[in-house]
């Protein structure tokens, strides 16, 4: 198949990237490099179907000229991490609305199908756990700039959704839960590689807020397998689904078990979250997923475990900082 990855240098999208190329597909990346790295895509650079296309969702005419001949579309391309939204809350939305709408107008709904990387983030605060796709939905006051990317990437749900009732565009919803594993950097707020960088140098774990909100991790191997195995499933056609792993810890555990696995003297060190983020944040106070639709569609199974994400993690920082 012909394949479009936009945010294809990004952390998951790199992981995807390979996959693809490993099952046959003609690969092109779009990517602006603004949060991706084109070294991610080493493993994909000597394969002569795949092109990497420096450029961005907001260009119509780029846009245009990438969907021609695509069959598949993976739409990864997103401004994410909590400390990018803080920081930059115009460039998010500006991404991740406009460069939706964009991609969407520019497909051709009777030729290519689009899978659609949502977040759990669209839950916001809910407190029923583990969250289901036909959950309602809680967000904070407008005025807590964290909840415009959970904003944003529900516009796309709905968008997506639109496209598929009215122009009858094959396409899937994917939620995706705090996916960790090798090439993700500690950057943007992604907790596991910046607890396991800090473990690494000695430096203190700096855990925000009380450390009692928890997640469910979940590795990029086994998430990637899923959504390969969604693309290709008729049932799943606009369908959203929730993807990522089983087993869930508080952020004060999750330092823990990396302190652990690290044999690290660090201490752990208790942030206020105004001092990391600065005004207008606000928690998820849990975020666990229910994989009943995953399975039942793709059989989906998560196989890595919290401490085998960890130890993966930690071999590929050692790996590109050999003197860490």
């Amino acid at each position: 198949m012909k394949t479009l990855v936009t945010g294809g240098a990004g952390f998951i999208g790199s992981h995807l990237c390979e996959a693809l190329i490993q099952r046959g597909d003609d690969v092109t990346v779009l990517d602006n490099l603004s949060t991706g790295r084109k070294e991610n895509l080493a493993p994909c650079l000597s394969s002569p179907g795949f092109q990497f296309v420096e450029g961005d969702v907001s260009n119509k005419s780029t846009l245009a000229e990438l969907l021609r001949d695509m069959d598949l579309v993976f739409h990864f391309a997103a401004a994410v991490g909590v400390e990018y939204v803080m920081k930059d809350p115009l460039g998010s939305l500006n991404t991740n609305v406009i460069g939706m709408q964009n991609l969407l107008n520019a497909m051709d709904p009777s030729r290519a199908k689009l899978i659609y990387a949502s977040t759990s983030e669209v839950y916001g605060r809910a407190e029923k756990v583990p969250f289901s796709e036909e959950d309602d939905r809680i967000l904070g006051p407008t005025q807590k700039i964290r909840w415009c990317y959970a904003c944003a990437k529900a516009l796309g749900e709905y968008w997506v959704l639109a496209h598929h009732r009215q122009r009858k565009m094959s396409a899937v919803i994917l939620r995706l839960f705090n996916v960790c594993g090798p090439r993700q950097v500690g950057h943007y707020g992604m907790v596991m590689p910046r607890f396991v960088e800090q473990a690494l140098k000695g430096d203190p774990l700096t855990v925000y807020g009380d450390g009692k909100q928890s997640r469910t991790f979940g590795y990029v191997g086994d998430v990637v397998k899923g959504i390969l195995s969604l693309s290709s499933e008729p049932a799943a056609l606009g369908e959203v689904i929730n993807l990522g792993g089983t087993e869930t810890v508080t952020i004060l555990e999750l330092a823990a078990r990396i302190k652990f696995l690290t044999q690290s003297s660090s201490t752990i060190q208790m942030i206020p979250y105004e001092e990391a983020y600065g005004e207008g944040y606000e928690d998820m106070r849990r975020r666990a997923p229910d994989l009943s639709k995953a399975r039942n569609l793709a059989g989906y199974e998560p196989e890595v475990d919290l401490d085998g994400m960890i130890r993966r993690v930690m071999e590929d920082i050692l790996s590109r900082n050999p003197g860490t």
